[in-house]
């Protein structure tokens, strides 16, 4: 069995190589991690703050389908009076996964179990004989016949309305995560964006600069929609309702059937309702044809992202107290323009009434969530996958073009062997493959493919992937 390597050190990464671990085959599993200092955490998982809440309750959340602790009972070992139906800190959530990971290789190694971690980054990839050699950047190479791109979010990139001047004036921020360590004590702050990762930006500027004026912009000037404080029952009907949705033809038909389940059952909690269409979101986006994609993605995808992707009650609470006080204004506008040397200009757009006015900031950050855009990232990796006919952009710029178990499509349309993704990387076959439920079972799935003894450079593989 030839050997398998994983690119991308955050909780993707974590979950494939820890359900590969498990299972006893021959494969060596490498694991280029990147330069991370702890690996498995990434992005989501890499803050320090504790107001930085997960948008999952503790028991919906874990790692591995047969990990010997859940994320709950951890929780409540390790965090006072934690409950499985409370929103914990998500850097909680990253010490599960250290945890965890941790035991998979003290196991491993017991059972003798090929793995290395490799700690560098990896700047492309090459066909070579009957598998690949990804370069990295301590000059050393990796040699694989299965590679799985757990890559995360793509590096994010400035909107087109943001000038050099702005960029260069180091005032525009396009890492929200690293805003709290600027050393700067700004009088406004303006936010780009109004998701879930606005929100925790907004909270960690107004806890850091207690008399700052903040201000976040977005299209819809929408926040996201709230988790109740304690679970709710499921939609009674769900199955029936699950089954005139995958009836549909299109967005638009999708949308009427769940708007009509609202107006015949009143008394029911529509958030209940989403929720239990996550077993079949994915094979609804499938169904779609690219035009409704398209149209979905234009029409229908902000409310469909507030109403999925849930705040937890306590960062609304803080949204809306500082809302209360006139430290957080909202706008629903689009953002014309950004210019100046600092402090910066943004010229906005109103929605309500079209009028154009222009807003002066210390710091602009831009938190608009995951860029998937393949096809324009910044990012070495996935640009020499594409310019080498070893992958494809997705032509909504959902990431890359793939089968469902996450098989990469090459320039040719055909099935590239061996190269595989799972995460963000999937957004344009999945749609819903970011979450770490979602994660989690991808991982077990694709280490149960990659752990099979005919995987590798044939038409074997392809078969065992279909059936």
């Amino acid at each position: 069995m030839s050997d398998i390597a994983i690119i991308g050190g955050g909780a993707a990464g974590a979950a494939l190589f820890g359900a590969l671990l498990s299972r006893d085959a021959s494969a060596n599993v490498h694991w280029v991690t990147g330069s991370t200092p702890r690996i498995g955490r990434g992005v989501a998982y890499g803050t320090s703050h504790n107001h930085h809440l997960l948008n999952v309750r503790a028991g919906g959340m874990g790692l591995y389908p047969d990990a010997d602790e859940g994320f709950a009972e951890y929780g409540a070992r390790n965090h006072a009076g934690a409950r499985p139906t409370d929103f914990l800190p998500r850097s909680l959530f990253g010490e599960y996964i250290e945890s965890q990971l941790g035991k998979r290789i003290r196991n491993a190694e017991q059972r003798g179990r090929r793995f290395a971690i490799v700690p560098a980054t990896a700047l492309g990839i090459q066909a070579s004989g009957s598998g690949y050699e990804i370069a990295l950047d301590n000059g050393g190479t990796v040699s694989a016949g299965q590679i799985v791109l757990a890559l995360g979010a793509l590096p994010p990139r400035p909107l087109r309305t943001v000038s050099k001047r702005a960029l260069g004036s180091g005032a525009y921020v396009l890492d929200p995560w690293s805003l709290t360590t600027r050393p700067a004590h700004p009088r406004r702050l303006i936010v780009i964006g109004t998701g879930l990762t606005a929100i925790d930006t907004l909270i960690s500027a107004s806890i850091r600069w207690p008399d700052v004026e903040l201000v976040a912009v977005s299209r819809h000037g929408l926040p996201p929609f709230v988790h109740p404080a304690l679970p709710i029952d499921p939609f009674p009907r769900q199955a029936e309702l699950n089954a005139r949705l995958l009836a549909c033809d299109g967005p638009a038909p999708v949308l009427a059937e769940i708007r009509r389940t609202f107006r015949e059952h009143p008394h029911v909690d529509w958030r209940g309702v989403i929720d239990g269409m996550r077993p079949v979101n994915a094979k609804l986006w499938q169904a779609f044809t690219p035009r409704q994609r398209k149209q979905f993605l234009r029409h229908a995808r902000w409310l469909w992202e507030s109403a999925r992707h849930r705040l937890a009650p306590q960062p609304a609470e803080i949204i809306q107290q500082l809302r209360d006080e006139g430290r957080l204004r909202i706008h629903a506008a689009r953002v014309l323009g950004v210019d100046g040397a600092g402090p910066l200009d943004v010229t906005v757009r109103s929605r309500d009434n079209q009028l154009v006015t222009t807003l002066q900031s210390d710091i602009v950050v831009q938190a608009t969530g995951l860029d998937t855009a393949a096809a324009f990232a910044e990012h070495p990796l996935v640009s020499g996958l594409l310019r080498d006919g070893l992958a494809s952009p997705d032509p909504l710029q959902l990431g890359v073009l793939a089968e469902p178990d996450g098989r990469l499509v090459n320039a040719a349309g055909q099935i590239q062997p061996g190269l595989h993704a799972i995460g963000s990387l999937l957004r344009g076959n999945l749609w819903e493959c970011t979450a770490m439920p979602e994660i989690r079972g991808a991982a077990d799935a694709l280490a149960t493919l990659l752990s099979s003894p005919c995987v590798g450079h044939d038409e074997r593989c392809a078969v065992l992937a279909a059936s």
